[in-house]
């Protein structure tokens, strides 16, 4: 992060803060973040107003003084008054890429490079901006008023729901708002086109978190040679297995088939450490780093693009754990309430696309500097044959189809298909989960 934009501030000048108290929201390209005053003081000046974009990281925002204090001192205070402004970096693409996945100093390849000073390079014309003046929304201001049915079907079907006029309460926008904008829209468009030749097509302009992995999935694709490795799981012991854990939880837990498979994917990276690795350069030396614990990424589709928030030390923790933790982050992923600690990192991740039953596999795009991703299809029932005394017969049973994306920099081929054997092993014997 090189720069952020102002949000709301909850606190005004004079206000006494303590410890803990929420200064003011910050927004970044991934994420709006309640940024936490850590000491007592009194706000005595607001040096960047809410609504403020592209304020450089370092630049001061506010005045804090010691509780008790006389404030209206600080009344003319200026930004020329704490060092004048720093202007954020013009261009910096490849930084912005690595920086929304892993902290600088990590030593992988898709870390951002050390900052060096130019020597021969001649600073850039400045440019006039594009911006209309007026004051920058936050992220709740932006925000649609639709029920999250809307906000799902919109996402799925492609509509822009900024266009769409609710129906419900207070203008809310509903699923039945889509869908007739969506017939409506291709109904106009069938009017338009038989009577002119005008263009056929809407031009959105890529967001900055669109732009971001945009990059990071060329750069996957280009240093990290992929190879996919595949099997199908049976899965009706794990199905029993949840069915009778989540009978017995009184309204406690409710686990999911997903929340199995996490915890399975860590099982077998513990069985299989190299796959719980990564390529990365530290000072000119090439390393493969093997971690000792596994944090699983979950991919979570979101409004406004894919993110993967981390689920920490799943080799240590129970199915109840690890459910909570998908529920939270999957919400505050939604919700642009992510810290930057719990989406950066990870070991290991896990793109589910179960839910859509017209998905019976797919391959994904390792998340780097990982090395493996496992994708997983739909739940679809089966017939197998049966063997018994009174001869053959069929039963049905429900499996689920994986693929493994893995590094072949860091991991062999023989090393993904051992590591798949062993999370084919754990999810058709589910109970080992429990040991």
């Amino acid at each position: 992060m090189t720069a952020g934009n102002i949000g709301t501030w909850q606190k005004k000048a004079g206000d006494n803060i303590a410890p803990g108290d929420v200064l003011v929201e910050i927004e970044t390209d991934k994420a709006q973040m309640d940024f936490e005053f850590q000491e007592e003081g009194t706000l005595a000046k607001i040096l960047k107003e809410s609504g403020e974009k592209d304020v450089a990281v370092g630049n001061p925002i506010a005045v804090m003084v010691e509780e008790g204090e006389d404030v209206s001192a600080f009344e003319s205070f200026t930004m020329e008054d704490a060092g004048g402004q720093k202007e954020p970096p013009k261009e910096a693409p490849k930084e912005e890429a690595s920086e929304s996945s892993e902290p600088p100093d990590s030593g992988s390849e898709t870390a951002p490079p050390p900052k060096s000073e130019s020597k021969s390079e001649p600073a850039p014309e400045p440019k006039e901006s594009e911006s209309t003046g007026g004051r920058l929304q936050t992220a709740l201001e932006r925000e649609p008023n639709a029920s999250p049915a809307a906000k799902t079907l919109a996402l799925e079907r492609g509509v822009p729901i900024k266009e769409v006029k609710g129906s419900g309460p207070g203008g809310r926008i509903t699923k039945q708002d889509i869908e007739k904008f969506k017939s409506s829209a291709g109904a106009a468009a069938s009017a338009s086109g038989a009577t002119s030749a005008g263009p056929s097509y809407e031009d959105t302009p890529a967001s900055s978190m669109r732009k971001t992995i945009a990059n990071r999935l060329v750069q996957s694709m280009n240093q990290n040679p992929h190879y996919f490795v595949s099997t199908t799981l049976s899965v009706t012991k794990l199905v029993k297995l949840r069915q009778a854990l989540n009978s017995s939880a009184d309204g406690k837990y409710k686990l999911s088939v997903n929340d199995f498979l996490v915890k399975a994917c860590a099982v077998a990276c513990k069985k299989v450490p190299a796959v719980n690795s990564s390529w990365r350069e530290i000072d000119g030396q090439v390393v493969i780093r093997q971690h000792n614990t596994v944090d699983v990424s979950v991919a979570v589709a979101t409004p406004v693009g894919l993110m993967t928030p981390i689920v920490k030390s799943v080799d240590s923790i129970g199915l109840q754990s690890i459910s909570a933790q998908i529920k939270d982050l999957g919400k505050r992923a939604r919700d642009g309430k992510l810290k930057p600690e719990e989406y950066q990192g990870g070991t290991f991740t896990i793109s589910n696309m179960g839910m859509n039953a017209a998905v019976e596999r797919f391959t994904a795009v390792i998340n780097p500097p990982q090395a493996g991703i496992l994708a997983v299809g739909t739940v679809r029932k089966v017939a197998v044959p049966a063997e018994s005394e009174d001869g053959t017969s069929v039963e049905w049973d429900d499996q689920i189809v994986v693929t493994g994306s893995f590094d072949h920099k860091v991991v062999d081929g023989a090393v993904g298909g051992e590591w798949i054997r062993e999370l084919k092993k754990v999810v058709e014997n589910p109970l080992e989960m429990l040991l």
